[in-house]
């Protein structure tokens, strides 16, 4: 029973000594990484690439916007013309429309 309380006290001592080290640790990369950062070198890089992206986002935006048109040309080459029964049709206005004449009940019939 000792033994166990023994080791139960140990490893709360090593916990909280180790939390604290921890913390204390943390605080120094931290601390470095925020001074690291925040250094004239390193933001005048940030700023150059920021530079960089804003002149070059209308280009890239250009480039994806070719690139989807051609995509989509290549797609509907591909798959082709829709294969409809001769019953049917797509208009102009893109909705499919049913040929009536001669075929089916009539549209007088229809619901």
């Amino acid at each position: 029973m000792m033994g166990k309380v023994s080791f139960v006290l140990g490893a709360a001592a090593g916990y909280v000594l180790g939390t604290k080290a921890g913390q204390k640790r943390y605080e120094q990369i931290k601390g470095r990484a925020t001074q690291l950062w925040s250094s004239e070198p390193v933001q005048s890089k940030v700023e150059t690439a920021r530079q960089t992206v804003m002149d070059q986002a209308p280009v890239v935006a250009a480039k994806l916007g070719d690139a989807a048109k051609s995509a989509t040309s290549t797609v509907k080459d591909r798959v082709g013309g829709e294969h409809l029964p001769p019953s049917l049709h797509r208009g102009t206005d893109g909705h499919l429309h049913a040929d009536t004449t001669g075929f089916g009940p009539g549209p007088d019939k229809l619901p």
